[in-house]
């Protein structure tokens, strides 16, 4: 009895997973699998087919879908039918689900097809995530968010996503088997909002320690994301292991380490060469205690050296062989997947190795391509003998702003796949495709052109492309909102061949002030590529339609993003106008311009507080939901707004430069602490231009002048740039506990008007 009860639920449970299309579908709107069927076909060409019941050779008109004649959706891959079933949505039936969209409401009876629809690719890889989303994007997300966005990775065709959640549960395990304590093993592993450059070798201990219990969620929610990409059909890929060690491993454990020395003024792990000798050792437990925790992989990510100089002291050769073989130790058919990044990898380390022990993903093909096209990293011959994927980068630092570089994008992509017209000597190479941005869950039309390319069997342009876009994203096809996505694509989407510009045109509003601000984050690169009134126009454009379309929730997004990137950009020529009146020393228009400004600031805060995804509220409330404890709610919090802010300490901030790179225009963080800034350093310059008027010439002539010489007086009727500690300003809102809600406030419609109002 015991073992048919077993063999029931046995049954029962394989039958609930027996086709996770099905559950995909009925994650996105409860019941949704009765309105298709899903087949899987066996193929060894990767494929989706469109069909329904009753269309091909039958004269009568297609009837609407319906649970009795359902939209059928073959593949040969439950990933690939996942990719047939968001085709279907967004071009038959003007659905699109994406990050601000994932639960839409399908409605009872879906278009029908008029007739079957085939897409294929010889694109079989498709890889997803930098280290830096686990951090700038994913630092704090529980089961429930990782579920939607392995809905979200199956419906764009990923199949090898990058699977880092708990890797630091791994390093835990080794380290104490290395004899390091509890206490020694929080000073090495860093917080929950930095764990990202920890994994990349570039701080210890930053944002530590880590409670235990952390250790077991992650743990715990890990094996539910392996088990959930398996389910689909993806190979997840685990990071491997290419030498670090804490820095005090030479005397610790009696190592023959190098010193890293500082990153951004953090003290980095040092580097266990692979070719010492007890690097088999150390790689080999490394490997053990993932595989025991974790299972084995089929992709280990490994990107040794990773932006450091050449060392002549590395047999990089020798070491790209070590790190290899431990590999092939843990899983004799596991690849290596190296990321393609300034000088990695080095020719000299992958040369020797066998063709298809080694994928390599090309980081930045649409702007910085490594493979062959116009860049200034450029290498002659690509990748050599090796495989690799073409890979959108995007997004630097998880920063808000719209962004992209379509031509260049479809350029590079028609360039590497050969359909271009031009021999690329490397396209046998290609395997694939993958999404490498640092922040994800912005700019949706990007990661939407990115995604179909590889099953479009004819070239498109951006023009075309976007017609289609529109009707998938809002279901309707309207001509206004297509004329500003036309404005919008020539401009602010259209970033050119030679800005090397790391993502977004980046908010003045988010920047340190000071006289000549330009650029955010230190390493951002910008150059002015698009005209403003591009985008102000986008915006009048777009709002002027808001009452026809309110409650659609792709469009109110997108009102309130064009609307922030219309009301950024002309805050950036309100802030020279400042200036100006400032340089000009006229104070009444620099009073009536500086007060507009800052009533920028205040009115875009506004504007984000009607969206739950631009409220600092949805990221704080993340992470202290996942602290069990006061104490860990508190430092999950501090993790959260040191990362978006300061980044670091003192030193690392500001000396290290580090400030402000993962700044987010979110409401709240506008309000409290941005406006903060703009407003302390705004009446600094109007307390400096009123000291130079309004001289007290009894102090002048007091002792307090006394032994000032003509030339320090003179100084005093001289305007400079005020001096302000920053840091010290900052710092306190890190520290602070009150609360922000991601529940919105207010109507997208209604205060898109109110910004339209003020910049026309």
């Amino acid at each position: 009895m015991k073992k048919l009860l077993l063999g029931l639920l046995c049954t029962i449970a394989l039958g609930a997973y027996a086709n996770p299309a099905d559950d995909l579908l009925n994650r996105i709107d409860k019941g949704a699998a009765a309105k298709f069927k899903t087949i899987l076909v066996k193929s060894d060409k990767d494929f989706f087919e469109i069909d329904q019941t009753g269309n091909g050779k039958n004269t009568t008109a297609p009837k609407p879908a319906g649970k009795n004649n359902p939209i059928i959706i073959r593949g040969n891959s439950w990933v690939n039918i996942a990719v047939g079933i968001n085709w279907y949505l967004k071009h038959h039936a003007g659905i699109h689900i994406t990050w601000n969209n994932m639960s839409p409401k399908l409605p009872n009876v879906l278009p029908a097809v008029k007739q079957k629809e085939r897409h294929e690719t010889d694109l079989k890889l498709r890889y997803d995530f930098n280290y830096c989303t686990f951090s700038y994007t994913m630092a704090f997300w529980d089961w429930n968010r990782w579920q939607k966005e392995i809905d979200w990775m199956a419906l764009h065709g990923i199949n090898m996503p990058l699977a880092a959640v708990g890797t630091e549960c791994v390093w835990r395990n080794m380290l104490l088997k290395l004899g390091y304590s509890e206490e020694e093993v929080g000073k090495f592993i860093a917080g929950p909002a930095f764990l990202a450059w920890w994994e990349m070798n570039n701080l210890e201990g930053w944002g530590g320690p880590l409670p235990q219990n952390w250790y077991k969620q992650q743990e715990t929610l890990q094996k539910k994301i392996l088990a959930r990409m398996k389910e689909m059909g993806m190979k997840p890929v685990l990071p491997g292991y290419c030498g670090m060690v804490p820095h005090d491993a030479k005397k610790r454990l009696g190592l023959n380490v190098t010193d890293a020395g500082k990153w951004n003024g953090y003290q980095r792990p040092a580097n266990l060469s692979p070719t010492d000798s007890r690097f088999t050792e150390i790689a080999d437990l490394y490997y053990k205690e993932l595989t025991k925790l974790y299972g084995k992989s089929d992709f280990y990510s490994m990107d040794p050296f990773h932006e450091s100089g050449d060392d002549a002291a590395v047999d990089y050769a020798k070491a790209g062989q070590a790190l290899m073989s431990a590999m092939k130790r843990a899983n004799p058919k596991a690849v290596w997947v190296v990321q393609g990044w300034n000088e990695n990898p080095r020719p000299q380390m992958i040369e020797d190795l066998k063709v298809g022990d080694i994928l390599v993903l090309d980081l930045f093909s649409e702007c910085r391509p490594m493979f062959g096209g116009p860049s200034i990293l450029k290498r002659d011959g690509g990748y050599g003998k090796h495989q690799w994927l073409f890979c959108m980068l995007e997004n630097f630092g998880g920063n808000v702003g719209l962004h992209g570089r379509m031509d260049q994008l479809l350029n590079n992509f028609y360039l590497a796949t050969g359909k271009k017209g031009e021999s690329n000597h490397n396209r046998e190479t290609l395997k694939g495709w993958g999404f490498t941005m640092e922040g994800s869950e912005n700019n949706p039309v990007m990661f939407e052109l990115m995604s179909e390319l590889p099953w479009r069997a004819e070239k498109t342009t951006k023009e075309d492309w976007l017609k289609e876009y529109c009707y998938a994203r809002y279901g309707v096809h309207d001509a206004t909102i297509e004329k500003a996505w036309a404005l919008l694509a020539q401009s602010i989407y259209n970033c050119p061949v030679g800005n090397n510009q790391q993502g977004t045109h980046e908010s003045i509003f988010c920047g340190r002030p000071s006289l000549n601000n330009f650029q955010v984050s230190s390493w951002s690169k910008m150059r002015n590529y698009y005209d403003p009134e591009d985008t102000r126009q986008a915006a009048i454009l777009f709002a002027s339609v808001a009452d026809k379309y309110r409650g659609n929730n792709n469009y109110e997004y997108d009102l309130v993003d064009i609307c922030r990137q219309a009301l950024a950009d002309q805050g950036r020529k309100q802030y020279w106008k400042t200036i100006a009146d400032y340089q000009s020393f006229s104070r009444k228009e620099f009073d009536k311009d500086a007060d507009r400004f800052l009533k920028m600031i205040l009115l875009q805060d506004k504007l984000l507080a009607t969206r739950p995804e631009f409220r600092l509220g949805h990221w704080i409330e993340e992470a202290r939901n996942l602290g069990k404890t006061a104490a860990e709610k508190d430092l999950y919090e501090w993790n959260a707004r040191v990362q978006i802010t300061t980044w670091g300490n003192r030193v690392c901030a500001d000396d290290g430069g580090l400030r402000d790179y993962g700044h987010k225009e979110w409401q709240g963080l506008l309000k409290d602490f941005y406006y903060k800034r703009w407003s302390t350093y705004m009446k600094a310059l109007a307390d400096q231009m009123a000291a130079c008027t309004n001289i007290d010439y009894e102090a002048l002539g007091s002792g307090k002048n006394a032994g000032k010489t003509s030339a320090e007086l003179f100084q005093l009727a001289l305007p400079s740039a005020p001096k302000i500690d920053w840091y010290a300003l900052e710092e306190p809102w890190t520290l602070q506990k009150n609360p922000y809600s991601s529940k919105p406030e207010g109507n997208p419609a209604d205060i898109a008007k109110e910004v339209i109002h003020f910049i026309k």
